[in-house]
């Protein structure tokens, strides 16, 4: 079912979006008022709606660096309380042993831009907090896992108090879950989130809508991938397809976008997103960028001028401990993974989380777990009693899913070498494919790529598991009738293709060693 309609490029029209009156102080109200701290005084800027420029300098060595010089530029960083949840009860963690959580969040509020990016009135003030990505460390420094939880969510929002005017906002229930930072600002962001997830936020990072578009330009551009022309007029996006280097404005519109990618919604804005980050942290770690020391400081003075924290996380001690424990993590071990949700019946245009999936994913993490494992095979269930000695009875034969002799496949070679469709069509139909065929392209892709449309998924996952084509880049599209699979230049040679990260069990996502396309279709 399609998604259209809801964006964060047009006027937001939220279900249970808008924030309920204030409690003034001195006004009686039955939820009871907290001691959360207030805001330091200084300058407030706006926040950034995509996160991207710190959490890419955290997950490289490069911060263990930048943060030397950071401390110059200490005055330029802004605080806010950790929590404003009425029911706060923060935790002492320590950076250099504990699990840490720590929320990177975005807003799309136009404040302070000059009207560059539109007018929305459900943007003034604070905003609404467009991306909302919960990152975990593992106690034990070998893994990063990146939860990006959607701006359509509907979830409870607990009351949170105000920093600067000391007014109750009441608790909201079953409110779309970006509308949290309006509440108050972050720190009610970290108690929804904190309610939703059973976790406990350690720390909070936010920046504003130059700081992607300075790091990107420091940094010399971010490569990204997509399978057709993009020309987005809501997002200003313009890209030709295939593979390009972006920038400033276009590497801020590309994560902006939520009409290019996907069925319009969340979850493909969702993936880009995933696909950026990915990107910027290969590039990081693979230009020198870590040894580079003029490059670090520009790094660090674009990332300071335009970050927000919480008070706690502001002490550049905690920052050096911070920086030391990501310097070595695998980008196999670097995972992005999408909160598991499901549409919301009464309105497709809003989501609601799995709570089943949900709730695994969520387990993993309390439990420091990885999510980049795959599931083990569970136990099997014991026989029940019986009265007397039996004969084992025969298993029943499985149905097949389908018939592989009945089901439409294209094989595109778009990997820059002569005859691979011809090869794997080959292949696939000795495995029973017969209506397999081979078609060359004049266009090349860096990634392989599964496309299948309504009726096919089964089919597509099967081949996906024959040639080993990572969940991550299996996509439906309604391009062609049955499935359709692009062979990219990561699969030039061989009869399967090479393996990379991945995150495990039903979860959606990818890890940052995983170069992904984007394009229109589902998700």
């Amino acid at each position: 079912m399609g998604r259209r309609g809801s964006s964060s490029d047009d006027p937001l029209h939220h279900e249970g979006g808008i924030p309920a009156p204030p409690v003034r102080a001195g006004e009686t109200h039955p939820v009871r008022h907290s001691t959360a701290r207030h805001l330091r005084k200084g300058k407030r800027f706006t926040w950034l709606k995509v996160v991207s420029a710190v959490l890419a300098c955290a997950l490289v060595a490069g911060l263990g660096v930048i943060v030397v010089k950071v401390v110059g530029l200490r005055s330029s960083l802004t605080t806010e309380p950790l929590n404003l949840g009425t029911e706060a009860q923060g935790l002492p963690v320590d950076l250099s042993t504990d699990p840490v959580q720590i929320l990177i969040l975005g807003t799309d509020s136009r404040a302070n831009t000059g009207g560059a990016y539109g007018r929305d009135p459900s943007s003034d003030g604070k905003g609404n907090s467009d991306v909302m990505m919960l990152m975990n460390l593992s106690a034990d420094r070998e893994r990063v896992t990146v939860v990006s939880l959607p701006r359509d969510l509907l979830t409870d929002i607990p009351a949170c108090e105000d920093p600067q005017t000391g007014a109750i906002y009441p608790a909201q229930q079953f409110a779309q879950l970006n509308t949290a930072l309006s509440y108050g600002g972050p720190g009610c962001t970290v108690a929804a989130i904190n309610q939703l997830t059973g976790m406990e936020i350690d720390h909070f990072m936010m920046a504003d809508f130059n700081a992607v578009k300075e790091l990107s330009t420091v940094i010399g551009g971010v490569e990204v991938c997509v399978n057709e022309p993009i020309h987005d007029t809501y997002s200003n996006l313009e890209l030709p397809a295939g593979v390009s280097e972006i920038q400033g404005e276009q590497a801020l519109a590309f994560l902006r976008t939520r009409h290019a990618f996907g069925d319009g919604g969340d979850r493909g804005r969702i993936r880009a997103q995933q696909s950026f980050l990915s990107s910027m942290a290969r590039k990081i770690t693979s230009e020198g960028t870590l040894t580079n020391v003029p490059r670090l400081y520009n790094i660090a003075d674009a990332i300071a001028r335009n970050l927000t924290v919480d008070e706690g996380l502001a002490e550049i001690t905690k920052l050096l401990a911070l920086a030391d424990r990501i310097k070595n993590v695998d980008l196999g071990k670097v995972a992005f993974v999408s909160l598991p949700t499901s549409l919301y019946e009464p309105n497709p245009n809003r989501l609601v989380m799995d709570e089943v999936e949900g709730e695994k994913l969520f387990s993993i993490l309390r439990a420091d777990g990885d999510v980049t494992a795959a599931d083990e095979d569970e136990e099997p269930a014991s026989p029940a009693p019986s009265d007397g000695p039996s004969s084992p009875a025969a298993p029943e034969p499985e149905e097949p899913a389908f018939d592989p002799s009945a089901q439409p496949v294209e094989v595109v070679n778009a990997s820059g070498t002569d005859g691979r469709s011809s090869e794997i069509a080959e292949q696939l139909q000795t495995l029973g494919y017969l209506l397999a065929t081979g078609t060359e392209s004049l266009e090349t892709s860096p990634a392989t790529q599964i496309f299948y449309s309504a009726g096919f998924e089964d089919v597509a996952n099967e081949l996906a598991e024959e040639l080993n084509v990572p969940k991550a880049s299996v996509l439906s599209s309604e391009r062609n009738h049955g499935v359709t699979i692009s062979m990219g230049a990561d699969f030039a040679t061989g009869t399967q293709l090479e393996a990379t990260g991945g995150v495990g069990g039903n979860l959606r996502g990818q890890t940052a060693d995983q170069v992904t396309c984007q394009g229109s279709g589902g998700f």
